[in-house]
C-alpha cells in the first residue's frame, strides 16, 4: 500500500512542476553555500487550513483550547478556489489541515474534489468523530490521497488523557467504515493511524500495531509530542527518549535532542495559508504570528518573492535559534513508520 501511496503522488507531478522542484532545490542548494542566492520556483506543497474549530480540547493545542488570538472560522469556498488558481501550476501536493477538525467544514470535500481539478494530491488529518458510512463513502469518492486519523491510546483511559472530550470508539468505527468503503468502492485514501506519542500511552505501542493490522490501516506512525512547556519536564514527556523530542541535560534542563541547524528546506519547498487567506512561514506558527502577506490583496508570487519572505529566511539562515516558532521544531518527529 505504500507503493500505492507514493505512486499516487507521483502521478500529481507533470514536466513543469517537476521542472519547479529542481529549480527550489538548486536555489536552496545555492543559499546554503553562498548564503545570498535568490529563491527560484514556487513551493511545490503548501498546507491550507480549512477551519480552525474543533470539537476536542487537547492540552498541547491552541485550536483544542480555544486560545487564538488570531482570528476564528473556516475557509470561503471562492477564496479557495481563487487560491488555487494561483498556485496550482506548481502544486503537487496540498494538506488539508493546519488548526481545527477539518470534518467541521459543511463543505471540506468540495475542497477536495477542487484540488483534484488541478492534479494536485491531497491529504488531510482528522480525529475521526465525524467520519460515518455515508461520510466514508463520500471521502472516498472525492479523490481524497491520504487520511491520517489521530488514535493516540488504544484504550479509553488512556486516549482520553490527550484526546480530551474525545471518544476512541468513534476513531474505530470510522476506521472499519473507511476499510469497507475502499473495498467496497475499489478505491480510496491511503489510511493512516497517527499515534502521537506521551507518557500516558507508550506502552500501548506494541499493541498499536497489532491493532493495526486487526483492523487493516495501510500504515501507523509514530509521532513525537510537542511540548509547549518542557524545560522542567511535562506530565505528558515520555520516559523512554527514543519517543521524546527532549533529553535531559547536566543540568537537570530538558533541552531539544536535535540542535537546531541554521537552515531549512520548509522555506522553500512549502508554505501555509490560514483559512482567512494570510501566508505564514510553516505549521509551527499555529497563532499565525508571522504573517509574510495576504492573499486577499496580493498574489502569491509577489508574497513569495516579497522583502518580508525573504527577510524570514535570511533569519533562518543567520540566527535559526532566536526564532520562537523554530525552537520547538520537529525535526526527528516522526519515530517510526510502518
Amino acid at each position: 500500500m505504500l507503493f500505492s501511496y507514493q505512486r499516487s503522488i507521483l502521478r500529481s507531478f507533470t514536466v513543469r512542476k517537476l521542472l519547479n522542484l529542481m529549480l527550489l532545490r538548486a536555489s536552496y542548494v545555492l543559499k546554503k553555500i553562498s548564503h545570498r542566492s535568490p529563491i527560484w520556483g514556487l513551493p511545490f506543497g503548501i498546507t491550507i487550513e480549512p477551519t480552525t474549530a474543533c470539537n476536542l480540547g487537547c492540552p498541547e493545542c491552541p485550536s483544542g483550547l480555544k486560545a487564538f488570538t488570531r482570528p476564528t472560522g473556516k475557509i470561503d469556498l471562492a477564496n479557495h478556489q481563487l487560491w488555487l488558481k494561483d498556485l496550482s501550476k506548481h502544486l503537487t501536493y496540498i494538506n488539508y489541515y493546519f488548526q481545527g477538525e477539518p470534518f467541521l467544514h459543511p463543505q471540506f470535500l468540495d475542497l477536495i474534489r477542487e484540488a483534484n481539478t488541478y492534479r494536485i494530491f491531497t491529504s488531510t488529518s482528522s480525529n475521526g468523530h465525524f467520519i460515518d458510512a455515508q461520510k466514508s463513502t463520500e471521502i472516498c469518492e472525492s479523490g481524497l490521497g491520504q487520511l491520517i486519523l489521530s488514535i493516540d491510546g488504544i484504550r479509553q483511559d488512556t486516549y482520553e488523557q490527550y484526546r480530551v472530550n474525545g471518544k476512541l470508539q468513534k476513531v474505530l468505527d470510522a476506521t472499519k467504515w473507511m476499510v469497507a468503503s475502499k473495498k467496497r468502492l475499489k478505491k480510496g485514501p491511503h489510511l493512516v493511524w497517527q499515534f502521537l506519542v506521551v507518557k500516558p500511552n507508550e506502552h500501548e505501542i506494541d499493541e498499536l500495531f497489532r491493532l493495526a493490522r486487526e483492523y487493516e490501516v495501510d500504515e501507523v506512525r509514530l509521532k513525537t509530542a510537542q511540548l509547549y512547556d518542557y524545560a522542567n519536564g511535562n506530565p505528558l514527556m515520555p520516559e523512554n527518549e527514543k519517543y521524546s523530542r527532549y533529553r535531559k541535560g547536566k543540568d537537570g534542563q530538558f533541552r531539544l535532542k536535535h540542535r537546531l541547524k541554521n537552515q531549512c528546506w520548509r522555506m522553500w519547498s512549502g508554505t501555509v495559508l490560514t483559512w482567512d487567506g494570510k501566508v505564514v512561514p510553516c505549521c509551527f506558527d499555529k497563532d499565525a504570528q508571522h504573517v509574510l502577506g495576504s492573499l486577499n490583496s496580493q498574489n502569491f508570487k509577489e508574497i513569495w518573492h516579497s522583502k518580508p519572505y525573504q527577510n524570514f529566511r535570511n533569519a533562518i539562515f543567520t540566527g535559526r535559534e532566536k526564532i520562537d516558532i523554530c525552537k520547538n521544531c520537529t525535526e526527528g518527529a516522526r519515530v517510526f513508520s510502518n
